[in-house]
């Protein structure tokens, strides 16, 4: 069974509550969670009223003043955001309509980082015409991240990595291999591979294929968890990976928060939203 058959029967199990915070503002969204309710998969919710639960939330994260508190939950996301800190439902699902940045930010605010990280991050989970899963991390989010932010992303996807293959074979991308290169980026990979244990700095093939791994000394090809050293590098990949391979693309989903939180892509189809929900519901 494949990791997004596992999470669709996972969900249909539990049928939690997911805020689309975007209902009603695109058709998409509309038809995507019309068929999550009526296949069992998750329980669509709208954006609700503000509740005192909302308030005490925000006012926990940020240490915000009520007052203050208040005004900023009636923008939308950040309200969508704090439904979810606040346990009234279990995820958050947008981004057909806002950008990127706000639903990072409303994140941010509202929910805050999971314990032990600083950085929030995406993944995408690639399933390719043979059947393989991949996880690519981050393509989404952060430009250049220095050493630190880099290691992170790592554990989160790692944890990522577990939640959905069952396993993670982290590999940490270069343009070189072991000691074979230098530069700021390849030390960057170095250093993050370093503070993490994960392997690394590895060549896409070193990483992908037994046979170059042994001829490179370093990794056993059968990587699962891909994490790439920049935004450039991560981005460029899972679209030619989609253009060239036919791979599916379901994501970007966000990690590195306390709780589940789905960043869509603006050109995503039903299909892709209700895949993208599952399976956010299940790194739940």
């Amino acid at each position: 069974m494949s990791a997004l058959e596992k999470a669709f029967e996972a969900a249909r199990t539990r049928r939690a509550r997911v805020v689309f915070p975007e209902l009603g503002e695109d058709p998409r969204i509309d038809a995507a969670a019309a068929r999550l309710r009526d296949e069992g998969l998750a329980e669509p919710v709208a954006l609700s009223e503000i509740t005192e639960a909302q308030l005490a939330a925000l006012v926990a994260a940020r240490g915000l003043k009520e007052a203050l508190a208040r005004r900023m939950l009636s923008r939308p996301l950040i309200r969508a955001a704090a439904m979810v800190a606040a346990g009234e439902v279990d995820a958050m699902v947008a981004g057909v309509v806002a950008p990127t940045k706000k639903v990072i930010e409303a994140a941010s605010i509202a929910i805050g980082p999971a314990e032990g990280g600083q950085t929030a991050s995406s993944f995408f989970l690639m399933r390719f015409p043979d059947g393989r899963e991949l996880i690519f991390a981050d393509c989404g989010l952060n430009v250049d991240p220095d050493a630190a932010q880099l290691a992170d992303i790592a554990r989160a996807s790692e944890a990522t990595g577990h939640a959905l293959l069952g396993s993670a074979r982290v590999a940490l991308l270069s343009f070189s291999t072991g000691s074979s290169g230098s530069g700021a980026s390849v030390d960057k990979v170095r250093a993050a591979a370093e503070a993490t244990g994960f392997t690394g700095p590895l060549q896409g093939d070193a990483a992908l294929n037994p046979r170059v791994a042994e001829a490179k000394g370093l990794g056993q090809g059968d990587a699962n968890v891909l994490v790439f050293p920049d935004l450039d590098a991560g981005n460029i990949a899972y679209k030619l990976a989609q253009e060239l391979a036919g791979a599916q693309a379901l994501g970007p989903i966000l990690q590195g928060f306390r709780r589940p939180v789905c960043d869509l892509s603006r050109g995503a189809t039903v299909d892709d939203i209700v895949a993208a929900t599952v399976v956010t519901l299940a790194l739940a």
